[in-house]
């Protein structure tokens, strides 16, 4: 099965081997509503890298801390009971993913969140696996 525009049948049609433009009604979706966007590989590829970035339990818990403050890295050590070496290297991935962003101020470099969409994410999928329970 394709997520791409343009590469051929998917979803039951597909799988009853009926051709593409064959109208058929979803069950997931309601009848007569619009497709859902296409997005390019592109896009998807640099989603899928972006909630890699996300994926560890750690910069998950350093997310959830910039949400509510930015903090430098010993704040995020005594809030998190983690390693420094352990945090900075988590918070290099997500500054990478760009995630967070640091701002130097004297001796310290304070982390925040570049925007909150991405908090979004996490506090949904916490919540989500919270509700699970």
């Amino acid at each position: 099965m394709s997520i791409v525009a343009g590469a051929g049948p998917v979803g039951r049609a597909a799988e009853e081997g009926l051709p593409a433009d064959d109208h058929v009604e979803h069950a997931a979706g309601s009848p007569g509503a619009p497709p859902a966007p296409v997005h390019t590989t592109r896009t998807l590829a640099a989603a899928g890298d972006l909630l890699r970035a996300l994926a560890a339990p750690v910069r998950i818990a350093i997310v959830l801390q910039l949400l509510e403050s930015d903090r430098c890295v010993h704040d995020l050590v005594d809030a998190l009971e983690v390693a420094q070496p352990l945090i900075s290297q988590h918070l290099r991935v997500l500054k990478s993913a760009g995630v967070v962003h640091g701002q130097r101020r004297g001796r310290e470099v304070v982390y925040s969140l570049v925007d909150d969409h991405l908090a979004h994410i996490v506090v949904d999928a916490v919540a989500h696996v919270e509700e699970g329970r």
